[in-house]
Formats: C-alpha cells, sequence, structure tokens
C-alpha cells in the first residue's frame, strides 16, 4: 500500500450500507432483473451460513463480496470495487476476506461463477489463482423470475 492509497477495512455490511451495495453492484453491472439485489442482501444477512462482507475506504462503501456455504462448498457472489478504487488491490482484499471467513468456518473449497463474456473478471481470478472448471452449471427456476432472462446461445 503506497502512503497516498486508502486502508481498506473490512466487516460484515450494516443495514444503512445496503442501499449503498446496491448501487455498487448496479454501477457494475452484476444486478439481472430477474435476482432482486434487495432479497439477495436479506437473505444472505438472515443465515448463518453467509453474509455480505463490506470494504470502507475512509468511512465510504468502495467495495463489497457476499460469501456463503451451502454446507460442501463457499460461493462468492457479488464481488464489486467502485470505479474510483479499482486497481488498488481492493478486489483481491476482499477476496482474502472471503476466504478467511470460510475458513474459519470449515469450509475446504471455494466456487464462484462469472459470466463466459466477462473476460476481464475471469483473468482477474486467473491471476488469484482460480481454475476454470469443467463443470457445466444447469439451471431451472423453483419460482417465476421477475423478468424471464434473455436466451443464451
Amino acid at each position: 500500500m503506497t502512503p497516498d492509497q486508502p486502508e481498506l477495512d473490512i466487516g460484515d455490511l450494516r443495514r444503512d450500507e445496503v442501499a449503498c451495495a446496491v448501487a455498487l453492484w448496479t454501477a457494475a453491472g452484476l444486478t439481472r432483473p430477474w435476482n432482486d439485489p434487495m432479497a439477495d442482501i436479506e437473505l444472505a444477512l438472515a443465515t448463518p451460513n453467509s453474509t455480505v462482507l463490506a470494504g470502507r475506504a475512509g468511512g465510504a462503501l468502495v467495495a463489497t463480496a457476499m460469501v456463503g456455504s451451502d454446507g460442501h462448498r463457499g460461493w462468492v457472489y457479488y464481488l464489486a470495487v467502485t470505479d474510483a478504487c479499482r486497481g488498488q488491490g481492493f478486489g483481491t482484499a476482499m477476496m482474502a476476506a472471503c476466504e478467511r471467513w470460510l475458513t474459519a468456518r470449515g469450509v475446504p473449497k471455494l466456487h464462484l461463477l462469472v459470466r463466459r463474456d466477462n473476460t476481464r473478471v475471469i483473468e482477474f481470478y486467473g491471476r488469484l489463482g482460480f481454475e476454470v472448471s469443467d463443470s457445466v452449471m444447469l439451471t431451472r427456476w423453483l419460482t417465476a423470475p421477475a423478468a424471464p432472462p434473455a436466451a443464451t446461445p
């Protein structure tokens, strides 16, 4: 960290930061019409197997990551850093915090999903040691989505 670079303080997302987190996710292009980010936050904060981590610099929310465990493996969603703070190592710090959160709960493996066309983010995770999996993700809606997802090729 350079002297002019702010320190990132990481902790649980506070209730008064929920709207800021949703705005960050929206600005980062992480939200979709069929996923309600407020409902995602509420579910993550309401269960002991998940949380939303907040990265703060100078007291302001500048990074987030939703982390949780399905009882078999860990998952990370909504990793986002404000445009003004990108390139300062905050994304790496947030992923390290997610790994610590999962390790403290005895979770041995971490998975995450990235849209195939998001090559910049795939490269970021590759630099952190993540590998592209041979698994294929399949989806089935159990409730009707808010808006129909676009067809994928």
